[in-house]
């Protein structure tokens, strides 16, 4: 359980304006991240159980592109597939301030980053908190 529920106005602008663009998300990646971090975080929760299936109905997504989202996602660190079945997933979700890739760039430099890696202008670097 989280000790404290995060504010998701604060958590949908890291999202959309510092995980999504640093990471190089597809369309589809950025779906399945949302559906899951609604459905986990957002509520409270770390964990969240799903089924590829009804998350790729759900999302109007096939099968086959909602299986390799959610393992693009866990290759990135955005969330940690801890149990994989034929029937459910069983996933914790991260904030997006606590994904090494986001922390450090992709490069392992500290500090912001635009998107071709050059340093943004002091006043205009998202914070995260």
């Amino acid at each position: 359980m989280l000790n404290k529920k995060p504010n998701p106005k604060l958590l949908w602008i890291q999202f959309e304006d510092v995980l999504a663009p640093r990471l190089g998300l597809t369309v589809k990646e950025r779906a399945v991240y949302s559906y899951l971090l609604r459905h986990s975080l957002v509520v409270g929760k770390l964990r969240l159980q799903f089924a590829v299936m009804s998350l790729a109905r759900t999302l109007g997504l096939s099968i086959g592109a909602t299986r390799q989202a959610v393992r693009r996602l866990d290759e990135l660190g955005t969330l940690r597939v801890l149990e994989r079945g034929k029937t459910s997933h069983l996933a914790e979700m991260r904030l997006p301030e606590r994904i090494r890739a986001i922390r450090q760039g992709r490069n392992g430099a500290a500090g912001a980053r635009g998107p071709r890696g050059s340093r943004l202008p002091r006043g205009s670097r998202p914070r995260i908190s």
